[in-house]
């Protein structure tokens, strides 16, 4: 498992500076009994950092959201670039992913219902990656749940569907890769499989490591600032 330590000691002014304290932390760190425990934001839970960074249901459409696109983007760019299906070699953060890429080998879709023969419900992937020479064809989903989740985070929604794509898009195998890393950095075991068997380098760890990080402090400033 990688060290976040470091690049989190130089990151801490993202955290600190101009934000002001948490309900939580009002009430039990600077011992003011009568403050309001409950989230500012959706007023249902209690308001620690693993409600505001990963729970709160007022934050998901719109800031968790976001974060994921970060991690999301990176896998994108980084097998599109593997594949030659583009020459943008602009940041992580600046890039836009196409629907839909393609050439004579590869194709590649960002978050594309595939149509099936009988209803699936789980039909969208987050992204989907086509080897048209050996017929293979990888779905990839993505998280970013609270780090005591990470152990049990397993995304296999979409083995109804890998099923069904080899018999209509007439593949050898469909294989459903997760890429799975912690709200606060944290990376399980299989991140490496799964960044192996999609023929990444082993370093793209740090880009999904960083982009994470810094999506999480994002949302911790804006919600402490938040009136």
């Amino acid at each position: 498992m990688a060290d976040k330590r470091g690049f989190v000691r130089q990151n801490r002014g993202l955290f600190n500076s101009n934000t002001g304290p948490s309900h939580t932390n009002k009430k039990y760190i600077l011992k003011q009994p009568d403050t309001e425990e409950l989230c500012k934001r959706c007023g249902e839970e209690s308001e620690t950092i693993q409600h505001i960074t990963a729970a709160c249901e007022q934050l998901a459409p719109t800031e968790y959201v976001k974060r994921y696109d970060g991690l999301a983007k990176i896998i994108h760019q980084k097998l599109a670039e593997a594949a030659e299906l583009i020459d943008d070699k602009s940041p992580y953060y600046k890039y836009t992913p196409a629907s839909v890429l393609e050439n004579e080998n590869f194709k590649l879709y960002w978050n594309h219902s595939i149509l099936t023969e009988k209803t699936i419900i789980f039909n969208q992937p987050d992204i989907t990656f086509m080897n048209q020479k050996t017929k293979n064809t990888f779905l990839i989903d993505i998280a970013a749940p609270n780090t005591h989740n990470l152990a049990k985070t397993i995304i296999n929604n979409y083995q109804e569907l890998a099923n069904e794509i080899c018999a209509i898009w007439k593949q050898k195998a469909a294989q459903v890769i997760s890429i799975v890393i912690s709200f606060a950095g944290a990376i399980p075991k299989s991140l490496s499989q799964s960044l192996t068997r999609l023929n990444l380098h082993l370093n793209t760890y740090i880009h999904l490591q960083k982009s994470v990080i810094l999506g999480t402090c994002s949302i911790v400033r804006n919600f402490l600032n938040y009136k």
